[in-house]
């Protein structure tokens, strides 16, 4: 019986869904959801809180700083709070509302931008605030998630073994790419430790992470609209890039099955099926589900939010029906 005194002591990281009927392919889906964060941010997050203090970095009196979409900010709520700091989250306005006051419950500042930069888009301008605070506040310090070894050292230790020790026989791992933590730390550890599994990174449409040109993207999660520094690209070997309307697709397809699934999980789901569908033969297929999908409510799920964004004919004949009837 797990008895625990900290919330981050606690994540299941063994629990994961055959998605072979849904799929058409073997494949098996790592859900990192089930923990107190409710996302597998909560990794990094106290692995770069743990550093900082480890440095002395963080000391008390300090205010942790950083910039995030969403998850990384419940996570960082959630561990200072356990821990006894302040926190302050630079978010934007693609951040679910539920995820704000979540934070806020939680005890952390939410600052929310509400403008674009011209060039790097909300990621750049969220980023910017961060730096100009930090500067002008020396009791303030930016975990900086985007170029913070301890990101992507947390999976490096724990993610990419849990991995290798569920399925000692895997071929290929679907990661998605955000700040590229995840990604950068399942890379580097099967590159040690079994370096004939092949690395695929899932970006989104739209993203810049790989080099592609900048897109409107409506979903947070997945994608950059500023490289991360983290990112190196030797560790991966291939990239695919999903369109936001496959990600609604495979997130619905999932919940009509009884899954309940975020954006991130649907965006990583379609990336694979794809790439299994291209690749005939008997592969192990692991790829790995961020979180769940209660934060999304009022986006991938709420059938008038994907039809302003993206048009009625995303949704099912029976969602289209029932927003017909709901409509004067």
């Amino acid at each position: 019986m797990p008895v625990i005194s900290t919330p981050q002591e606690f994540n299941v990281d063994d629990l994961y869904v055959d998605l072979r009927r849904l799929s058409g392919h073997p494949l098996y889906l790592k859900c990192e959801g089930f923990n107190f964060a409710g996302s597998i941010k909560l990794k990094a997050a106290n692995e770069m809180v743990s550093a900082a203090a480890r440095s002395g970095a963080l000391r008390a009196g300090t205010t942790l700083v950083e910039s995030s979409s969403g998850n990384l900010g419940v996570a960082l709520s959630l561990v200072a709070a356990s821990r006894g700091y302040r926190f302050l989250c630079v978010t934007d306005t693609r951040c679910n509302l539920s995820t704000r006051q979540l934070m806020a419950a939680l005890g952390a500042e939410v600052h929310v931008i509400t403008e674009p930069h011209p060039q790097d888009g909300f990621l750049g301008a969220r980023i910017r605030f961060v730096k100009d605070l930090v500067a002008e506040r020396a009791d303030h310090l930016w975990l900086n998630q985007y170029a913070n070894p301890g990101n992507w050292m947390a999976h490096y230790q724990t993610t990419g073994p849990e991995i290798l020790k569920s399925f000692p026989e895997v071929d290929v791992v679907f990661i998605g790419a955000g700040s590229t933590g995840t990604l950068m730390g399942c890379a580097r550890y099967f590159r040690e430790n079994k370096p004939s599994v092949r690395v695929v990174a899932i970006d989104s449409v739209g993203s810049v992470t790989f080099g592609t040109p900048a897109q409107p993207r409506m979903l947070p999660g997945l994608g950059t609209s500023v490289r991360p520094p983290l990112l190196d690209e030797s560790f991966v070997d291939e990239v695919l890039h999903v369109a936001e309307a496959d990600t609604v697709r495979a997130c619905r397809t999932l919940l009509r099955n009884g899954f309940l699934f975020g954006g991130s999980t649907g965006t990583v789901l379609s990336g694979a099926t794809a790439w299994l569908a291209r690749h005939d033969g008997d592969v192990t297929a692991v790829a790995i589900a961020p979180d769940m999908g209660e934060r999304y409510l009022d986006t991938v799920y709420h059938d008038q939010w994907i039809a302003d964004i993206y048009g009625a004919d995303l949704l099912g004949e029976q969602e289209a029906a029932t927003l017909a009837r709901r409509m004067p």
